[in-house]
């Protein structure tokens, strides 16, 4: 199996004055490569096992409907090549609607959800398409810099085929206002590369009177790779 590179631009850098947690994490020594074998030879299988009933519903696991605007996210996920990726296990991480997460480090002076945990995972269909249902999570200050918030947006954590193909990743809302502040979707050089992490409204993925719907595709390698590593 053979991959075509990901262009540096369409990645975000690892290292960014902007983005402040870069300057303490970030690596400072070049990528060690990998054997291609390694990376390709045996692939990731995950049986429906792996994913509890219900897990892609976000909405269900209180004992009443969580606060805020009910949403559906649906998309594909797709090789280098445009071909489905199926089987693959995706799992999502967010905030409630008042922008703030169930973590013990988020003292972020906004209400928990007692109904809203914000995480969840499915696998994808014989077409590579994933869904679920959750709400729409909130903005948050996140103290990078001065008066410093962060977009609404959703972690995406899967796993391909293959090992090459695993990707952790961030989907935005269309016409966010905060996005062009956002310190970092910034650390991608390449502006088709950011617009690849905002998804779309969608009319027909939307329910009448319970839950608007947007389509998040994800591209796991290759030159048009959605860009991961945020």
């Amino acid at each position: 199996m053979r991959f075509d590179p990901i262009p540096e631009s369409r990645q975000p850098a690892a290292i960014d004055p902007a983005y402040g947690s870069t300057l303490r994490r970030g690596p400072r020594h070049p990528p060690i490569a990998v054997a291609c074998e390694a990376a390709t030879g045996a692939g990731v299988r995950f049986g429906p096992d792996a994913v509890p009933p219900g897990a892609c519903d976000l909405t269900n696991r209180g004992r009443d409907e969580p606060l805020g605007q009910r949403i559906v996210v649906t998309g594909r996920v797709l090789d280098e090549d445009g071909r489905p990726v199926r089987r693959s296990l995706i799992e999502i991480w967010q905030c409630n609607a008042a922008g703030r997460y169930t973590h013990a480090n988020d003292q972020h002076r906004a209400p928990l959800d007692p109904n809203f945990s914000g995480e969840g995972r499915t696998l994808t269909d014989d077409d590579g398409r994933y869904r679920f249902i959750t709400i729409r999570p909130g903005a948050y200050p996140w103290n990078n810099h001065a008066n410093a918030w962060r977009p609404a947006h959703i972690h995406f954590s899967l796993f391909g085929n293959v090992h090459a193909q695993r990707l952790v990743t961030q989907m935005y809302f269309p016409d966010d206002p905060l996005i062009p502040y956002d310190a970092i979707i910034n650390t991608i050089p390449d502006e088709a590369a950011r617009r690849a992490l905002v998804s779309r409204f969608s009319m027909e993925e939307t329910i009448a009177d319970e839950a608007l719907g947007y389509v998040h595709d994800i591209v796991l390698r290759g030159r048009g790779a959605t860009p991961f590593g945020l």
